[in-house]
C-alpha cells in the first residue's frame, strides 16, 4: 500500500519525516490546479535562500506524485517573511522557486525547477521537466532546460499561438527577443527574433526576423526614442 495514499490526511511535511535533508522547508499550496509542493533547501541568509534542494510534488489527494533534486533551489522571501529552520514556511507560487505550466502544449502540466543564476547577466536558471504520458512520470528535457536557463528568466509561455518566448540583452541598450514554436515529437523551432538596439541616443532601430514558408523574412525600422513603445505589438 502507498504510504501516502493511506495518510492523505495528513499534512505532507508530516509525511516526509526523516526525508526532509534542507535546514528550511517550504510549502506552494496550489502551486498549479493539479499539485503542492514542499521544497527542502539547504541554506538561507537574510532573505535568500540557495544551495541543494529538493521539491517533492503532491497531487490533490496528497500522494506524492515525484521528486526533483537542484544544485541551487534559489529563491527569496516576501517582505516581512520569516525564515526559520526547520519551521514549514509557506510560499506563493509567485516567488518562482517552481513553475508549472504546459511548456510543450500537449495538454499536461509540465514543472520548471530553480537552479541558481546561470541566465544572461545572472538571470534565474531552471531545470525543466516534461510530463510524459507513457511512463506516467516528469522527464528532463534538455532543450526546454538550455532554453529556461540562458535568458533574464525562464521564457514565457504563449498558449494561444504555442509558442515559447525568451529575452536578452547585451549591454544597456541592446534588447533581444525570440520566439520557438514546439513541433511535436520534433522539438523546438526557432521562428522569430527581434532586436532592439537604442544605443545612439534619441533612436530605436528595431530589427526583425521572422521565419515564413520556411524562409527568413527581415524588416529593419528606426523610431525616435521619444515616440517608441516597446510593449506596442
Amino acid at each position: 500500500m502507498n504510504i501516502f495514499s493511506k495518510y492523505r490526511h495528513l499534512p505532507a511535511f508530516v509525511l516526509l519525516g526523516p526525508a526532509c535533508f534542507g535546514q528550511y522547508q517550504f510549502e506552494i499550496k496550489n502551486a498549479s490546479k493539479s499539485y503542492d509542493a514542499i521544497l527542502q533547501i539547504e541554506n538561507c541568509y537574510d532573505d535568500r535562500c540557495g544551495g541543494k534542494g529538493k521539491v517533492e510534488l503532491f497531487d490533490n489527494k496528497n500522494s506524492k506524485v515525484q521528486t526533483f533534486v537542484s544544485d541551487d533551489l534559489v529563491l527569496y522571501a516576501e517582505q516581512g517573511q520569516k525564515l526559520i529552520p526547520k519551521k514549514l514556511i509557506p510560499l506563493s507560487k509567485d516567488q518562482r522557486a517552481v513553475i508549472i505550466d504546459d511548456f510543450n502544449f500537449d495538454g499536461t502540466e509540465d514543472v520548471a525547477i530553480r537552479n541558481g543564476n546561470m541566465g544572461n547577466y545572472s538571470g534565474a536558471s531552471y531545470d525543466v521537466y516534461v510530463f510524459n504520458k507513457t511512463r506516467m512520470g516528469f522527464e528532463k528535457s534538455d532543450e526546454l532546460t538550455e532554453l529556461g536557463s540562458n535568458g533574464l528568466d525562464i521564457f514565457d509561455v504563449d498558449a494561444q499561438r504555442k509558442r515559447l518566448i525568451t529575452y536578452g540583452k547585451s549591454g544597456c541598450c541592446d534588447i533581444f527577443t525570440t520566439e520557438y514554436a514546439v513541433i511535436p515529437n520534433k522539438g523546438l523551432d526557432k521562428v522569430f527574433e527581434k532586436e532592439e538596439d537604442m544605443t545612439v541616443e534619441g533612436r530605436v532601430k528595431v530589427t526583425t526576423k521572422e521565419k515564413i514558408n520556411n524562409k527568413w523574412i527581415t524588416r529593419t525600422k528606426v523610431y525616435p526614442s521619444d515616440q517608441y513603445n516597446r510593449n506596442k505589438k
